[in-house]
Protein backbone atom coordinates (compact mmCIF):
# COMPACT_ATOMS: atom_id res chain seq x y z
CA UNK A 1 0.00 0.00 0.00
CA UNK A 2 1.19 3.21 -1.15
CA UNK A 3 2.66 5.65 2.33
CA UNK A 4 2.10 9.07 0.91
CA UNK A 5 4.36 10.55 3.08
CA UNK A 6 7.21 7.88 1.88
CA UNK A 7 6.21 9.08 -1.40
CA UNK A 8 7.06 13.00 -1.03
CA UNK A 9 10.47 11.73 0.90
CA UNK A 10 11.60 9.76 -1.76
CA UNK A 11 10.43 12.08 -4.67
CA UNK A 12 13.01 15.03 -3.01
CA UNK A 13 15.88 12.13 -2.71
CA UNK A 14 15.71 11.00 -6.13
CA UNK A 15 15.71 15.23 -7.48
CA UNK A 16 18.70 15.46 -4.52
CA UNK A 17 20.77 12.31 -5.73
CA UNK A 18 20.05 13.65 -9.99
CA UNK A 19 21.60 17.19 -8.88
CA UNK A 20 24.81 15.39 -7.96
CA UNK A 21 25.56 14.11 -11.58
CA UNK A 22 25.71 17.97 -12.83
CA UNK A 23 27.23 18.83 -8.89
CA UNK A 24 30.14 16.43 -9.55
CA UNK A 25 30.67 18.01 -13.19
CA UNK A 26 31.84 20.93 -11.43
CA UNK A 27 33.61 19.24 -8.65
CA UNK A 28 35.66 17.64 -11.49
CA UNK A 29 35.56 20.67 -13.80
CA UNK A 30 36.75 23.26 -11.48
CA UNK A 31 39.98 20.68 -11.04
CA UNK A 32 40.88 20.06 -14.60
CA UNK A 33 42.77 22.50 -16.66
CA UNK A 34 41.03 25.36 -18.14
CA UNK A 35 40.65 24.23 -21.90
CA UNK A 36 39.12 20.64 -20.64
CA UNK A 37 36.44 21.90 -18.66
CA UNK A 38 33.89 22.06 -21.06
CA UNK A 39 34.84 18.22 -21.71
CA UNK A 40 34.07 17.38 -18.55
CA UNK A 41 30.76 19.33 -17.97
CA UNK A 42 29.15 17.91 -21.59
CA UNK A 43 30.40 14.30 -20.27
CA UNK A 44 28.46 14.01 -17.03
CA UNK A 45 25.60 15.80 -18.76
CA UNK A 46 25.52 13.29 -21.79
CA UNK A 47 25.50 10.34 -18.91
CA UNK A 48 22.85 11.84 -17.57
CA UNK A 49 20.74 12.00 -20.46
CA UNK A 50 21.75 8.82 -22.14
CA UNK A 51 21.90 6.61 -18.90
CA UNK A 52 18.33 7.62 -18.26
CA UNK A 53 17.43 6.08 -21.44
CA UNK A 54 19.15 3.00 -21.10
CA UNK A 55 17.57 2.55 -17.59
CA UNK A 56 14.15 3.02 -19.09
CA UNK A 57 14.46 1.14 -22.10
CA UNK A 58 16.28 -1.98 -20.47
CA UNK A 59 18.88 -1.22 -17.80
CA UNK A 60 16.42 -1.18 -14.90
CA UNK A 61 15.01 -4.90 -15.97
CA UNK A 62 18.95 -6.11 -16.09
CA UNK A 63 19.17 -4.67 -12.59
CA UNK A 64 15.80 -5.55 -11.08
CA UNK A 65 13.57 -7.47 -13.49
CA UNK A 66 12.97 -11.12 -11.72
CA UNK A 67 15.73 -13.01 -11.02
CA UNK A 68 17.66 -15.55 -13.11
CA UNK A 69 20.17 -17.76 -11.70
CA UNK A 70 21.24 -15.03 -8.91
CA UNK A 71 22.95 -13.29 -11.57
CA UNK A 72 20.64 -11.00 -13.72
CA UNK A 73 17.26 -9.95 -13.93
CA UNK A 74 14.90 -10.64 -16.58
CA UNK A 75 13.72 -8.73 -19.46
CA UNK A 76 10.05 -8.81 -17.93
CA UNK A 77 10.43 -4.49 -17.11
CA UNK A 78 11.92 -3.83 -20.85
CA UNK A 79 10.90 -0.43 -21.55
CA UNK A 80 9.32 -0.49 -18.08
CA UNK A 81 6.63 -3.00 -19.17
CA UNK A 82 5.09 -3.99 -15.75
CA UNK A 83 6.64 -1.15 -14.07
CA UNK A 84 3.61 1.12 -12.99
CA UNK A 85 2.27 2.38 -9.70
CA UNK A 86 1.61 -0.77 -7.52
CA UNK A 87 4.32 -1.02 -4.93
CA UNK A 88 6.74 -3.47 -4.49
CA UNK A 89 6.14 -5.85 -2.11
CA UNK A 90 7.63 -4.91 1.39
CA UNK A 91 7.81 -1.27 -0.38
CA UNK A 92 5.29 2.22 0.20
CA UNK A 93 6.29 3.55 -2.94
CA UNK A 94 5.36 3.55 -6.43
CA UNK A 95 7.26 1.21 -8.41
CA UNK A 96 8.18 3.71 -11.16
CA UNK A 97 9.44 5.68 -7.82
CA UNK A 98 11.68 3.20 -7.16
CA UNK A 99 12.91 2.75 -10.60
CA UNK A 100 13.76 6.82 -11.15
CA UNK A 101 15.10 6.52 -7.67
CA UNK A 102 17.66 3.71 -8.74
CA UNK A 103 18.23 5.35 -12.51
CA UNK A 104 20.18 8.01 -10.79
CA UNK A 105 22.42 5.89 -9.12
CA UNK A 106 22.99 4.15 -12.53
CA UNK A 107 23.84 7.99 -14.10
CA UNK A 108 26.09 8.84 -11.48
CA UNK A 109 28.37 5.78 -11.39
CA UNK A 110 29.68 5.54 -14.53
CA UNK A 111 30.52 9.52 -13.97
CA UNK A 112 32.43 9.00 -11.22
CA UNK A 113 34.92 7.45 -13.48
CA UNK A 114 34.80 10.46 -15.79
CA UNK A 115 37.76 11.91 -12.99
CA UNK A 116 40.52 9.05 -14.15
CA UNK A 117 40.54 9.44 -17.39
CA UNK A 118 39.82 13.49 -18.23
CA UNK A 119 41.54 15.63 -20.28
CA UNK A 120 42.37 12.84 -22.68
CA UNK A 121 39.63 10.61 -24.11
CA UNK A 122 37.55 10.35 -27.59
CA UNK A 123 33.81 11.86 -26.91
CA UNK A 124 32.57 8.94 -29.21
CA UNK A 125 34.73 5.95 -27.18
CA UNK A 126 33.37 7.57 -24.08
CA UNK A 127 29.88 7.33 -25.01
CA UNK A 128 30.36 3.83 -26.23
CA UNK A 129 32.22 2.47 -23.19
CA UNK A 130 29.12 4.49 -20.84
CA UNK A 131 26.47 2.06 -22.24
CA UNK A 132 28.35 -0.43 -21.99
CA UNK A 133 29.98 -0.25 -19.18
CA UNK A 134 26.84 0.54 -17.21
CA UNK A 135 25.11 -2.40 -19.01
CA UNK A 136 27.62 -5.09 -18.58
CA UNK A 137 29.37 -4.09 -15.29
CA UNK A 138 26.81 -1.88 -13.44
CA UNK A 139 23.66 -3.69 -13.96
CA UNK A 140 24.83 -7.03 -12.87
CA UNK A 141 26.37 -5.67 -10.02
CA UNK A 142 23.24 -4.31 -8.71
CA UNK A 143 21.32 -6.77 -9.61
CA UNK A 144 23.92 -9.33 -7.25
CA UNK A 145 24.15 -7.21 -4.30
CA UNK A 146 20.22 -5.57 -4.18
CA UNK A 147 17.93 -7.30 -6.05
CA UNK A 148 15.51 -10.17 -4.61
CA UNK A 149 17.57 -13.19 -4.93
CA UNK A 150 20.86 -11.64 -6.10
CA UNK A 151 23.65 -14.03 -5.01
CA UNK A 152 25.40 -11.56 -2.75
CA UNK A 153 22.23 -10.33 -1.69
CA UNK A 154 21.01 -13.84 -0.51
CA UNK A 155 24.96 -14.24 1.20
CA UNK A 156 24.30 -11.48 3.24
CA UNK A 157 26.03 -8.64 1.86
CA UNK A 158 25.23 -5.18 3.50
CA UNK A 159 25.19 -2.38 1.17
CA UNK A 160 23.07 0.33 2.14
CA UNK A 161 23.31 2.79 -0.60
CA UNK A 162 26.36 1.54 -2.39
CA UNK A 163 29.47 1.20 -1.33
CA UNK A 164 30.17 -1.87 -3.68
CA UNK A 165 27.81 -1.39 -6.19
CA UNK A 166 28.97 2.64 -7.03
CA UNK A 167 31.88 3.37 -5.23
CA UNK A 168 34.74 0.20 -5.62
CA UNK A 169 33.41 -0.65 -9.38
CA UNK A 170 33.95 3.04 -10.48
CA UNK A 171 36.96 3.18 -8.48
CA UNK A 172 38.39 -0.07 -9.98
CA UNK A 173 37.09 0.81 -13.45
CA UNK A 174 38.58 4.16 -13.01
CA UNK A 175 42.39 2.63 -12.10
CA UNK A 176 42.10 0.35 -15.13
CA UNK A 177 41.33 2.60 -17.42
CA UNK A 178 44.07 5.26 -16.02
CA UNK A 179 46.53 2.78 -16.57
CA UNK A 180 45.36 1.83 -19.86
CA UNK A 181 45.06 5.10 -21.38
CA UNK A 182 48.39 5.79 -20.13
CA UNK A 183 49.40 9.38 -18.43
CA UNK A 184 48.27 13.28 -19.96
CA UNK A 185 50.89 14.59 -22.19
CA UNK A 186 52.90 17.36 -20.63
CA UNK A 187 51.36 16.60 -17.17
CA UNK A 188 54.29 17.51 -15.69
CA UNK A 189 53.39 20.94 -16.07
CA UNK A 190 50.19 22.65 -15.14
CA UNK A 191 48.39 20.28 -12.65
CA UNK A 192 47.13 23.03 -10.48
CA UNK A 193 43.25 22.98 -10.09
CA UNK A 194 42.06 25.86 -12.64
CA UNK A 195 39.00 26.76 -10.63
CA UNK A 196 39.05 25.64 -6.97
CA UNK A 197 35.70 27.83 -6.27
CA UNK A 198 33.77 25.91 -8.49
CA UNK A 199 35.41 22.21 -7.14
CA UNK A 200 34.39 23.85 -3.66
CA UNK A 201 31.01 24.51 -4.90
CA UNK A 202 30.54 21.27 -6.51
CA UNK A 203 31.77 19.21 -2.90
CA UNK A 204 29.21 21.72 -0.76
CA UNK A 205 26.57 20.27 -3.45
CA UNK A 206 27.89 16.98 -3.22
CA UNK A 207 27.96 16.89 0.48
CA UNK A 208 24.09 18.00 0.15
CA UNK A 209 22.41 15.60 -2.44
CA UNK A 210 24.72 12.37 -0.29
CA UNK A 211 21.71 13.27 1.65
CA UNK A 212 19.50 11.99 -0.62
CA UNK A 213 21.73 9.42 -2.23
CA UNK A 214 21.99 7.74 1.69
CA UNK A 215 18.99 8.39 3.75
CA UNK A 216 16.71 7.88 0.74
CA UNK A 217 17.99 4.37 0.49
CA UNK A 218 15.71 3.62 3.56
CA UNK A 219 13.23 3.99 1.05
CA UNK A 220 10.86 5.08 3.55
CA UNK A 221 10.38 8.53 5.82
CA UNK A 222 11.21 7.31 9.36
CA UNK A 223 14.01 6.53 12.13
CA UNK A 224 16.35 4.59 9.51
CA UNK A 225 15.63 7.67 7.45
CA UNK A 226 16.76 9.84 10.19
CA UNK A 227 19.75 7.24 11.30
CA UNK A 228 21.66 7.46 7.34
CA UNK A 229 21.05 11.16 7.50
CA UNK A 230 22.92 11.88 10.07
CA UNK A 231 25.65 9.20 10.17
CA UNK A 232 26.40 11.00 6.62
CA UNK A 233 27.02 14.32 7.43
CA UNK A 234 28.98 12.96 10.57
CA UNK A 235 31.03 10.95 8.75
CA UNK A 236 31.45 13.90 5.90
CA UNK A 237 32.93 16.03 8.85
CA UNK A 238 34.81 13.54 10.68
CA UNK A 239 36.55 13.01 6.92
CA UNK A 240 37.47 16.31 6.34
CA UNK A 241 38.61 17.32 9.42
CA UNK A 242 41.01 14.24 9.42
CA UNK A 243 42.30 15.35 6.46
CA UNK A 244 43.10 18.96 7.00
CA UNK A 245 44.46 17.54 10.29
CA UNK A 246 47.07 15.19 8.09
CA UNK A 247 47.66 17.96 5.30
CA UNK A 248 49.07 19.98 8.44
CA UNK A 249 51.12 16.94 10.06
CA UNK A 250 52.54 16.34 6.36
CA UNK A 251 52.42 19.62 4.29
CA UNK A 252 53.06 21.91 6.91
CA UNK A 253 49.32 23.58 6.18
CA UNK A 254 45.71 22.30 5.34
CA UNK A 255 44.61 22.95 2.01
CA UNK A 256 41.20 23.50 0.10
CA UNK A 257 41.86 20.99 -2.20
CA UNK A 258 42.88 18.18 1.03
CA UNK A 259 39.75 19.46 2.81
CA UNK A 260 36.83 18.90 -0.36
CA UNK A 261 39.18 15.73 -1.38
CA UNK A 262 38.55 14.51 2.65
CA UNK A 263 35.11 15.26 2.48
CA UNK A 264 34.10 13.17 -0.39
CA UNK A 265 36.16 10.12 0.76
CA UNK A 266 34.43 10.33 3.89
CA UNK A 267 31.05 10.56 2.42
CA UNK A 268 31.91 7.31 0.68
CA UNK A 269 33.18 5.30 2.86
CA UNK A 270 29.89 5.71 5.40
CA UNK A 271 27.75 5.10 1.34
CA UNK A 272 27.80 1.44 2.67
CA UNK A 273 27.19 2.05 6.06
CA UNK A 274 24.53 4.88 6.57
CA UNK A 275 21.89 2.74 7.52
CA UNK A 276 23.55 -0.14 9.97
CA UNK A 277 25.97 2.05 12.19
CA UNK A 278 25.98 4.66 15.00
CA UNK A 279 26.38 7.91 14.38
CA UNK A 280 30.22 7.62 16.77
CA UNK A 281 30.50 4.80 14.28
CA UNK A 282 30.06 7.21 11.59
CA UNK A 283 32.85 9.29 13.19
CA UNK A 284 35.34 6.52 13.38
CA UNK A 285 34.52 5.38 9.11
CA UNK A 286 34.58 8.60 7.98
CA UNK A 287 37.81 9.47 9.71
CA UNK A 288 39.43 5.80 8.47
CA UNK A 289 38.13 6.38 5.19
CA UNK A 290 40.06 9.85 5.07
CA UNK A 291 43.22 8.32 6.80
CA UNK A 292 43.65 5.84 3.54
CA UNK A 293 42.96 8.17 1.27
CA UNK A 294 45.12 10.50 1.99
CA UNK A 295 47.58 7.92 2.44
CA UNK A 296 46.97 6.25 -1.42
CA UNK A 297 46.43 10.34 -3.14
CA UNK A 298 49.64 11.85 -1.44
CA UNK A 299 52.06 8.73 -0.51
CA UNK A 300 51.24 5.53 -2.26
CA UNK A 301 49.60 7.04 -5.84
CA UNK A 302 53.14 9.10 -6.56
CA UNK A 303 55.35 6.05 -5.68
CA UNK A 304 53.49 4.07 -9.07
CA UNK A 305 53.27 7.62 -11.02
CA UNK A 306 50.44 6.52 -12.96
CA UNK A 307 47.85 8.82 -13.81
CA UNK A 308 44.68 8.45 -12.37
CA UNK A 309 43.46 12.38 -13.20
CA UNK A 310 41.61 13.16 -9.98
CA UNK A 311 42.29 10.60 -7.73
CA UNK A 312 38.96 8.15 -8.60
CA UNK A 313 40.42 5.45 -7.04
CA UNK A 314 42.17 6.74 -4.53
CA UNK A 315 38.78 8.30 -3.47
CA UNK A 316 36.39 5.89 -4.21
CA UNK A 317 38.07 2.95 -4.45
CA UNK A 318 40.04 2.85 -2.01
CA UNK A 319 37.12 4.86 0.74
CA UNK A 320 34.24 2.34 -0.83
CA UNK A 321 36.92 -0.32 -0.05
CA UNK A 322 37.09 0.55 3.80
CA UNK A 323 33.67 1.81 3.89
CA UNK A 324 32.99 -1.59 3.03
CA UNK A 325 34.95 -3.42 5.42
CA UNK A 326 33.77 -1.24 8.14
CA UNK A 327 30.45 -1.85 7.66
CA UNK A 328 31.50 -5.46 8.61
CA UNK A 329 32.91 -4.21 11.69
CA UNK A 330 30.48 -1.57 12.75
CA UNK A 331 27.17 -2.95 11.97
CA UNK A 332 24.12 -3.12 14.47
CA UNK A 333 20.96 -4.91 14.06
CA UNK A 334 20.13 -2.08 17.39
CA UNK A 335 20.22 0.84 14.07
CA UNK A 336 18.61 -1.83 11.41
CA UNK A 337 17.28 -5.22 12.68
CA UNK A 338 16.83 -6.10 8.55
CA UNK A 339 20.38 -5.67 8.42
CA UNK A 340 22.63 -7.73 10.49
CA UNK A 341 25.46 -7.20 13.59
CA UNK A 342 29.43 -7.05 12.52
CA UNK A 343 32.70 -8.22 14.35
CA UNK A 344 32.19 -5.87 16.90
CA UNK A 345 28.88 -6.87 17.94
CA UNK A 346 29.43 -10.33 18.28
CA UNK A 347 29.50 -11.79 14.41
CA UNK A 348 32.54 -11.93 12.69
CA UNK A 349 30.73 -13.74 9.51
CA UNK A 350 29.74 -10.71 8.52
CA UNK A 351 33.32 -9.64 7.87
CA UNK A 352 34.00 -12.33 5.92
CA UNK A 353 30.67 -11.80 3.53
CA UNK A 354 31.95 -8.34 3.48
CA UNK A 355 35.53 -9.28 2.47
CA UNK A 356 34.03 -11.48 -0.42
CA UNK A 357 31.24 -9.10 -1.96
CA UNK A 358 34.55 -6.13 -1.84
CA UNK A 359 36.83 -8.80 -3.42
CA UNK A 360 34.15 -9.74 -5.99
CA UNK A 361 33.36 -6.21 -7.11
CA UNK A 362 37.15 -5.32 -7.38
CA UNK A 363 37.81 -8.70 -9.60
CA UNK A 364 34.15 -8.42 -11.87
CA UNK A 365 35.07 -4.52 -12.56
CA UNK A 366 38.57 -4.90 -13.31
CA UNK A 367 38.25 -7.52 -15.55
CA UNK A 368 34.87 -6.09 -17.11
CA UNK A 369 36.33 -2.98 -17.64
CA UNK A 370 40.10 -4.66 -19.26
CA UNK A 371 37.51 -6.25 -21.61
CA UNK A 372 35.18 -3.06 -22.98
CA UNK A 373 38.59 -1.14 -23.47
CA UNK A 374 40.02 -3.24 -25.31
CA UNK A 375 36.79 -3.81 -27.66
CA UNK A 376 35.89 0.67 -27.88
CA UNK A 377 39.35 0.62 -28.35
CA UNK A 378 39.53 -1.31 -31.60
CA UNK A 379 35.75 0.15 -32.27
CA UNK A 380 36.49 3.91 -32.40
CA UNK A 381 39.53 4.43 -30.67
CA UNK A 382 39.65 6.31 -27.06
CA UNK A 383 42.44 8.14 -26.37
CA UNK A 384 42.40 11.61 -28.71
CA UNK A 385 45.59 12.52 -30.55
CA UNK A 386 48.50 14.56 -29.39
CA UNK A 387 47.60 17.69 -31.12
CA UNK A 388 43.79 17.51 -30.00
CA UNK A 389 45.13 16.64 -26.28
CA UNK A 390 47.52 19.32 -26.33
CA UNK A 391 44.33 22.22 -27.56
CA UNK A 392 42.54 21.00 -25.10
CA UNK A 393 39.40 18.57 -25.34
CA UNK A 394 36.73 21.69 -25.63
CA UNK A 395 37.95 22.58 -28.81
CA UNK A 396 39.09 19.31 -30.42
CA UNK A 397 35.92 17.48 -29.27
CA UNK A 398 33.12 19.98 -29.16
CA UNK A 399 34.54 22.94 -31.09
CA UNK A 400 33.40 25.28 -27.88
CA UNK A 401 35.63 27.14 -25.91
CA UNK A 402 34.79 27.47 -21.89
CA UNK A 403 36.80 31.22 -21.59
CA UNK A 404 37.95 33.59 -23.60
CA UNK A 405 41.21 33.51 -22.09
CA UNK A 406 44.56 31.08 -23.58
CA UNK A 407 45.49 28.37 -21.50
Amino acid sequence: MINYSDTVWMLIATALVMVMTPTLAFFYGGLVRKKNILSVLMQTMTILAVISLQWILFGYSLAFGPDRWGLIGGLEYVGLSGVGMTPIEGQTIPHQLFMMFQMMFAVITPALIIGAYAERIKFSGFVLFTVLWTTLIYDPMAHWVWAKNGWLADLGALDFAGGTVIHITAGMSALVMALMLGRRTGIETGRAPHNLPFAVLGAGFLWFGWFGFNAGSALTAGPLTVSAFLNTNTAAAAAAVTWMVLDKIFNKIPTVLGAITGLVGGLVAITPAAGYVTPMASIAIGAGGSIFGFIFVTKVKPAFGYDDSLDVFGVHGICGIFGALATGLFATKAINAAGSDGLFYGNPKQLAVQALTVAVAMVFSTVGTFVLFKIVDLVTGLRVNEKDEYMGLDLSQHHESGYTLID
